[in-house]
């Protein structure tokens, strides 16, 4: 079984800060793409930022300049440090990653995060 373990989330002003961590764990083989996506009340789900294992990172055009995607291929763990909070960022954020397992060969299995609430107050 494989665990997404996300912290970090909570209640900032607007141009505050935040740094979320999500952590894998489990029977890992390798990890490929890791990312993050956010739902706000009312809307779909949508990506923010997603990074290669080789580090090639991609955002959302509203993030850009203010969110950085990093991650410690050691601990299998993606981070996400959000500057410039704006109450438009308020969501709840959700990590996902799209890795092989253990005796599963090629095969790649995508798993999400339980959601960690963001909220900017304006």
């Amino acid at each position: 079984q494989v665990q997404l373990v996300e912290s970090g989330g909570g209640l900032v002003q607007t141009g505050g800060s935040l740094r979320l961590s999500c952590a894998a764990s489990g029977s890992i083989f390798s990890i490929n793409a890791m990312g993050w996506y956010r739902q706000a009340p009312g809307k779909q789900r949508e990506l923010v930022a997603t990074i290669t294992s080789g580090g090639m990172t991609n955002y959302a055009d509203s993030v850009k300049g203010r969110f950085t995607i990093s991650r410690d291929n050691a601990k299998n763990t993606v981070y996400l440090q959000m500057n410039s909070l704006k109450p438009e960022d308020t969501a709840v954020y959700y990590c996902n990653t799209d890795l092989t397992k253990r005796g599963y060969g090629d095969v790649v299995y995508r798993y999400w995060g339980q959601g960690t609430q963001v909220t900017v107050s304006s």
